[in-house]
C-alpha cells in the first residue's frame, strides 16, 4: 500500500504539503483572504470602532474641529495618531465603509508582506516568518490597527538603510514618527548608515515635507494647533494606561505594575535602563561588519519599542513578534533548546493567548490582569541583548 502512495506522491505527502505553504504567492493569498473575511465579519458585527476613529479624523479635520476631542456620537475612545494620519486616511474615508475598511487592511497587509520580502533571509525563513506572524496579524486586523504597518515601517526603514537607499529610509521613519511615533526608533538604524551627514540632511528634509504636507488640505493653524493637542492627549493617555484595569500597558512596566499592585510605578527608570541595555551593543563597532548582528538589532528594535511603551496592547504585539520570529529564524543549527524553548512559550502565551484555542480560565484570570502576554517577549528580548553582547558575529560569518 505504501508503495502505491509514494508512485502516486514523487515525494512523501507531508513534505510536499510544506513545500507548498512555503510558497510566496499561496501566502500571500491566504493573508488576503483572511484579511477580506475578517474585514467582513467585523463589519457586520458592527465591531470597527477603530476604523470609525481613523475615518472620523480626517472628516474632523476638514471642519476644523479638535482631532482628540471625544465625539461619542462618530464612535468610542479617542484618536491619538498625529495630525499627518488625518490626511493619509482621507482616501479610504471617502469610500463606502466596507470598500474603505477592506482597502485599509489590505493595504496594511500588503505593505508588512512586501517589506518582509526584503529582509536578507532565503524564501524558507521568510515564508516560515509569515507563518509565524499570522495570528498576531489576525488580531491586530480584528482591530483595523495601524500596527501592521508600524511593523512594515520599522522594518522597510532598515532593509532601505542596508540596501544605502537613505532618502526612502530617512522617509519611512519620518513617517512613522509623524503617525504614531514608534517609527522614530528606525533612527536605532542610524550607526549602520554609511554616509551619515546625508542621511541626516534627509531627515530634515522628510521632517519638513511631512509637517507642512497636512498643511495643503487644512489650515496650518489648525495642524499646528493639532500637534499641540496631540502632545495633550498622548501626555493624558499614559497616565490613563497605566491603571489596573487598562486593557494596554502590556508592556514591562505594566507587568511589574500589575503583578504588585501598585500603579504609580514610574515608568522612566525602566525606560532609562533599557535604553542603557539597548545601547551597549554598539560599543562593538567591529560587529558592524556582520550582517547577522545587524539583523539581530532590527529584532531588537521590534521587541523593545513594544515591551517598553505603556501604551502597548494586544494587537501592538504584531510588531514584538515580528521580531520574535526573525530572532529565532537567526539561531544557529542545532538551536539550542532553551531558544526553542522560549520561541514556543512567545507562540503560546503571546501570540496565542488572546485565543479560544487558549484555556479562557487562564487568560481571564492571569494573562490580561498581569499583562502576562508581555512576559515572553521579555526574556526574549533579554536573551538577545545577551547575544548581542557576547555573541562573535564576525567569527560566525568567517567559519561559515
Amino acid at each position: 500500500m505504501f508503495s502505491q502512495i509514494n508512485s502516486f506522491y514523487p515525494k512523501p505527502f507531508l513534505a510536499k504539503a510544506w513545500e507548498y505553504l512555503q510558497t510566496h504567492r499561496i501566502i500571500l493569498f491566504a493573508w488576503i483572504i483572511v484579511a477580506i473575511i475578517i474585514t467582513v465579519k467585523q463589519y457586520v458585527l458592527g465591531s470597527y470602532n477603530n476604523y470609525s476613529i481613523f475615518k472620523y479624523a480626517y472628516f474632523h479635520a476638514l471642519e476644523g474641529q479638535n482631532l482628540y476631542a471625544a465625539y461619542p456620537k462618530d464612535h468610542q475612545d479617542t484618536n491619538h495618531y498625529g495630525p499627518l494620519f488625518s490626511l493619509l486616511i482621507g482616501p479610504f474615508a471617502l469610500l463606502p465603509d466596507l470598500l474603505g475598511m477592506i482597502f485599509w487592511q489590505l493595504i496594511n497587509v500588503l505593505f508588512l508582506y512586501f517589506s518582509i520580502k526584503q529582509l536578507p533571509l532565503n524564501n524558507r525563513n521568510i515564508s516560515i516568518l509569515y507563518w509565524i506572524i499570522l495570528n498576531e496579524l489576525v488580531t491586530a486586523m480584528l482591530s483595523f490597527q495601524f500596527n501592521i504597518s508600524i511593523a512594515a515601517i520599522i522594518i522597510l526603514s532598515y532593509t532601505l538603510i542596508e540596501k544605502r537607499k537613505n532618502f526612502w529610509a530617512a522617509f519611512f521613519i519620518i513617517l512613522g514618527t509623524f503617525i504614531k511615533l514608534y517609527g522614530v526608533v528606525g533612527l536605532a538604524f542610524f550607526f549602520f548608515v554609511k554616509d551619515k551627514p546625508k542621511f541626516i540632511v534627509y531627515l530634515i528634509f522628510w521632517s519638513a515635507i511631512l509637517f507642512l504636507l497636512p498643511m495643503i488640505t487644512f489650515s496650518p493653524q489648525f495642524i499646528l494647533q493639532s500637534y499641540l493637542d496631540w502632545y495633550s492627549s498622548l501626555t493624558e493617555k499614559q497616565a490613563l494606561n497605566a491603571s489596573l484595569t487598562s486593557m494596554q500597558d502590556i508592556s514591562l512596566m505594566g507587568m511589574i505594575r500589575r503583578i504588585s499592585g501598585n500603579p504609580s510605578i514610574p515608568n522612566l527608570p525602566f525606560i532609562i535602563s533599557g535604553i542603557l541595555l539597548f545601547s551597549l551593543p554598539y560599543l562593538r563597532v567591529k560587529e558592524y561588519s556582520s550582517p547577522i548582528f545587524r539583523l539581530y538589532y532590527l529584532a531588537s528594535v521590534l521587541i523593545f519599542v513594544v515591551i517598553f511603551s505603556n501604551s502597548s496592547e494586544s494587537p501592538t504585539y504584531i510588531i514584538a513578534m515580528s521580531g520574535v520570529g526573525l530572532w529565532f529564524l537567526l539561531q544557529q543549527a542545532p538551536v539550542k533548546p532553551i531558544f526553542i524553548i522560549l520561541f514556543v512559550f512567545a507562540m503560546l502565551l503571546t501570540s496565542f493567548s488572546p485565543t479560544d484555542i487558549f484555556p479562557r480560565f487562564i487568560r481571564n484570570e492571569y494573562v490580561k490582569p498581569y499583562s502576562l502576554k508581555a512576559l515572553p517577549c521579555v526574556l526574549i528580548w533579554f536573551t538577545l541583548c545577551y547575544q548581542l553582547l557576547t555573541k562573535k558575529f564576525v567569527a560566525q560569518i568567517r567559519q561559515t
